[in-house]
């Protein structure tokens, strides 16, 4: 569910159906014009035109659902369209609430979701348009949206989906990452799995999906496929207290990139616990949205690594942190042993296995 839902209402009936979808959707905000002001303290007065109002919530909300007629939402917002990578679902509902029509953003911003589910509390139609929903085959855009995935190339994406929803061949190559981002045993019948990358470039396949954590650079390979990042690499970090936040970002990027491997595809940080929290790790973990994970000596003691240290146990009471704390999170595969950049960081990588 959408984390910030605003809802538009600009008629009495309009105002009892966003009542309704407040009840179900607790976080969602009710937003009427004051004409209609009573003493109900769920709801959002404004004074400001319509325009203006729906141009302030397109930019500050998730989500957006207007109980009101489609043309007249389509011209409202028709001026801040961007992409679909940033505009949020738009929602439109009548003002009887047969229809509850997703407009806008439908796979990545949700509204198709959304509109289901609203349609089902409200006795509506949920009207959905998109064509691989419609045709029950995979939406391109939405490969393992919910398992945290990224897409490397987005410029393929919308030509990638044309081949799917006219069921033209595309390779599917995946080595690695989640398998239940869809029931394998019954992809569409013009998806087929291949083995070997290279088989993407062959001219019977018109398109490829690939799932890797692994740099393609293969402009051949690159030109017809979409690129998917899983998260599936650990990273151990090994630390002193003045190691900043650049020493850890260059490092990783330079351990990265000699193995032909994707920050996207980064799952979470690991180390150990010290008195004092490292400033540079706590704002590299935030900048860029990665979990951070920090472990007892005692925890780290426990775990067998290939290159232990007594410099390491000297100073923090453990023989290993990049590599211990890494195996340990990951519970995965040692992809690439501890990589030292002196004089105060250490680097180790581990692949989580589903």
């Amino acid at each position: 569910m959408k984390e910030k839902i605003a809802v538009l209402a600009i008629t009495k009936n309009g105002i009892k159906i966003s009542e309704l979808i407040k009840k179900n959707i607790i976080n969602a905000e009710i937003f009427v014009p004051d004409k209609f002001y009573n003493e109900d303290s769920n709801i959002i007065w404004f004074k400001e035109s319509t325009q203006k109002k729906i141009e302030d919530l397109f930019h500050s909300y998730d989500a957006l659902i207007c109980i009101f007629s489609l043309g007249a939402v389509i011209r409202l917002i028709s001026r801040l369209l961007v992409d679909k990578k940033t505009d949020p679902a738009v929602l439109v509902i009548d003002d009887q609430a047969t229809f509850v029509i997703s407009t806008l953003s439908g796979h990545l911003g949700g509204a198709n979701a959304l509109s289901r589910y609203i349609a089902s509390f409200l006795n509506s139609l949920p009207v959905i348009t998109t064509a691989a929903d419609v045709n029950k085959t995979i939406s391109v855009d939405l490969i393992g949206n919910e398992l945290g995935w990224v897409i490397d190339n987005f410029e393929n994406v919308t030509k990638t989906c044309a081949y799917m929803v006219n069921e033209e061949k595309i390779a599917l190559f995946q080595d690695v990452g989640e398998r239940t981002w869809w029931d394998l045993k019954n992809l569409p019948s013009n998806v087929a799995i291949i083995k070997n990358i290279e088989s993407i470039k062959e001219d019977s396949y018109k398109g490829g999906l690939i799932i890797t954590d692994k740099i393609i650079n293969d402009d051949a390979i690159l030109a017809k496929s979409v690129i998917f990042r899983p998260k599936t690499l650990v990273i151990g970090i090994g630390i002193h207290w003045d190691t900043t936040k650049e020493d850890i970002l260059n490092g990783i990027k330079l351990v990265l990139s000699k193995n032909d491997l994707s920050f996207a595809s980064i799952k979470s940080l690991s180390s150990i616990k010290k008195k004092i929290p490292v400033k540079g790790l706590d704002e590299f973990s935030k900048e860029f949205n990665i979990p951070l994970y920090l472990f007892e000596k005692e925890e780290l003691e426990r775990i067998s690594v290939p290159n232990p240290s007594a410099t390491v146990r000297k100073f923090e009471g453990v023989a290993s942190v990049s590599e211990a704390s890494s195996i340990l999170l990951s519970q995965g595969t040692l992809l690439i042993p501890k990589q030292k950049f002196p004089p105060n960081l250490t680097i180790s990588v581990c692949r989580v296995n589903y």
